[in-house]
């Protein structure tokens, strides 16, 4: 994968997740209730967009995503699977990951979700081949209107592969759909 020397973002986002978990700042955040009832999760989002994966060795390579999410349990856990292809230098990857994110809604147009899961990742070309990851995230949704929204989505992975391991810096954006 592409390689990239940034360990301690990972870090940060995993220990931002722990210790917001039930941060007194987002304990203020809006839940629905009867008389805000359109506010409420959508059941299903639909994400469609650009991806991309930078690492200082190989560069930028850009890409495309498209993507699911699903509310597990309301409030505290939701469930994406996506897919990606990314090409670069005469190969293409293509990872698919399911992450277990906890979203926390901060406004009524506004949801902040940090996220973890495991990936797959299929390269085809010279360096052709199947291997796993982990990959860590901080999606930030906004919904200018009821079911149409984009999404920000900068990411963090570490993939394993031959006995050793690369680190990645990702990005997607896009459009969201929600039902």
């Amino acid at each position: 994968m592409f390689a990239c020397g940034c360990s301690r973002w990972a870090v940060g986002v995993l220990t931002i997740l722990l210790l917001t978990a039930d941060s007194p700042v987002l304990a203020q955040v809006q839940t629905p209730t009867a008389a805000n009832a359109d506010q409420r999760d959508h059941s299903i989002v639909y994400e469609l967009g650009f991806a991309g994966e930078w690492s200082r060795s190989e560069g930028f390579h850009p890409g495309g995503t498209i993507a699911f999410e699903v509310t597990a349990i309301e409030h505290w856990l939701e469930l994406e699977v996506g897919f990606t292809a990314l090409r670069g230098d005469g190969t293409t990857e293509m990872p698919v990951d399911v992450l277990f994110k906890k979203p926390w809604q901060i406004s009524p147009t506004f949801e902040l979700m940090i996220g973890l899961g495991p990936e797959v990742i299929h390269a085809t070309g010279p360096d052709s081949g199947t291997f796993w990851g982990l990959s860590s995230v901080i999606d930030l949704m906004f919904w200018p209107k009821k079911n149409v929204g984009w999404y920000v989505e900068p990411a963090y992975e570490i993939t394993f592969r031959d006995g050793g391991t690369g680190r990645g810096l990702g990005i997607a954006a896009g459009l969201l759909i929600g039902r």
